[in-house]
């Protein structure tokens, strides 16, 4: 297998693991309020929530990971498709629905990922 792809979804589930740390254990943190536009009120009363959020996106980052280090390449290559889709699905319903800039913030890196690893 190609290194661009590998790096990719690394990159991918780097990033949803640091999603996790922001929405699981800082969710009413300063860093976390600007990143999300949100009032410290408005963090507190939805601290649960954040927290399940989190951990879905813990789960995208474990089934990325399990894809890179699964010993058979092609399914860990399938296996990258699918939580790759999950993420781009993610990615759009967020900025359809929460905040525009997810498509872009999410959606991107998700779709280069999931482009090399079909192509390369």
């Amino acid at each position: 297998m190609e290194i661009l792809p590998l790096i990719l979804v690394a990159l991918v589930a780097i990033e949803h693991l640091y999603i996790l740390v922001l929405e699981m254990f800082m969710w009413t943190k300063p860093r976390t309020l600007k990143v999300f536009g949100m009032s410290k009120e408005d963090a507190q009363t939805s601290k649960a929530l954040a927290a399940n959020m989190g951990l879905y996106n813990g789960f995208l980052a474990a089934g990325l990971i399990w894809g890179l280090v699964h010993p058979s390449a092609e399914f860990g290559q399938q296996i990258q498709c699918f939580f790759l889709s999950c993420v781009l699905v993610a990615a759009i319903v967020g900025g359809l629905t929460a905040k525009r800039s997810i498509m872009v913030v999410q959606g991107v890196p998700a779709v280069l990922a999931l482009a090399a690893v079909l192509v390369l």
